[in-house]
C-alpha cells in the first residue's frame, strides 16, 4: 500500500510538470513526436527528491518506507496473528 501512494505521488509530481502550452501548441500542430518529446520530459525527470522535500516540510517522514520498517508495525501484526486462521477466499 505505501508502495502503491508513493507511484501516485510521483505520477502526479510529474503530470504536473508536463508543459502545457507546449503540449497543446503541439497537438495543434498535429505534431505527435513533439507531443511525445513533451511528456517523456515530464515523465522522466526524477521528482523524488522533490516529495522527500515535501513530505519532510509537512513534519512527515522523507521516506515511507524506512518509516514503515522502523515503526516495527509489521513485527507487532506478526506477533498477533500467530496461531490465528489463515484469509483466503474459502477455497
Amino acid at each position: 500500500m505505501i508502495r502503491s501512494v508513493m507511484n501516485v505521488q510521483e505520477a502526479t509530481a510529474k503530470a504536473l510538470l508536463v508543459d502545457a502550452p507546449a503540449l497543446a501548441a503541439a497537438q495543434e500542430n498535429g505534431d505527435v513526436l513533439e507531443a511525445n518529446d513533451v511528456l517523456m520530459d515530464a515523465f522522466n525527470s526524477d521528482v523524488r527528491p522533490v516529495l522527500r522535500d515535501l513530505r519532510a516540510g509537512q513534519g512527515l517522514d522523507p521516506d515511507p518506507i524506512a518509516a514503515y520498517k522502523r515503526s516495527g508495525y509489521y513485527q507487532t501484526v506478526k506477533a498477533e496473528r500467530v496461531g490465528g486462521q489463515a484469509a483466503g477466499w474459502g477455497a
